[in-house]
């Protein structure tokens, strides 16, 4: 919503690590691109499935400046999953096999969502034979509207580097 002043509204939804302080450094580039903070919701008590707590702030920014407290956002790590309702929802699938747990799952995961175009929305994990056996973990992504593919390459870049194998894309009904 733009205002005669040039001002506009806007609404981002962020993922953040449960660590102090990073609320604070997360709100840091509103503040350094002219950004007004109008409202934090702060979901303490909820988890997204790479375990990161879900964060929805509305700020004024001056005219053009949107895209560079995004961009400022994603420059500290922060997760942006969602900027004026654009949401980084191009779902796709995947299925990562071999010694998961004992490569860090929760490492890898957070690989991925540091990727400023992936979020990991869902985590299905089996281990049938025990954590120390090869596993399998079912991954529902969401990528930026049209950057699908870079997301999938860097899923691809992280499983090669762990010595997984991933089973890509897997076409299921919604």
């Amino acid at each position: 919503m733009s205002r005669p002043d040039g001002v506009t509204t806007h609404t981002l939804r962020l993922e953040l690590v449960d660590e102090p302080g990073e609320l604070a450094a997360a709100l840091d580039p509103i503040a350094e691109n002219g950004g007004n903070l109008l409202s934090v919701f702060h979901e303490r008590g909820s988890r997204t499935p790479g375990g990161r707590i879900p964060v929805e702030v509305a700020v004024d920014c001056p005219a053009g400046k949107f895209e560079d407290v995004v961009d400022g956002l994603r420059e500290q790590g922060v997760t942006v999953v969602a900027a004026d309702e654009e949401y980084y929802g191009e779902a796709f699938r995947v299925l990562l096999t071999g010694h998961l747990v004992d490569t860090d799952l929760s490492g890898t995961l957070r690989e991925i969502e540091n990727e400023s175009t992936v979020s990991v929305e869902e985590l299905s994990l089996t281990a049938p034979d025990g954590v120390e056996a090869i596993s399998s973990a079912y991954l529902r992504l969401g990528a930026r509207s049209g950057e699908r593919g870079a997301a999938l390459d860097r899923v691809r870049e992280i499983a090669e580097r762990k010595d997984l194998i991933v089973v890509e894309p897997l076409e299921v009904g919604e």
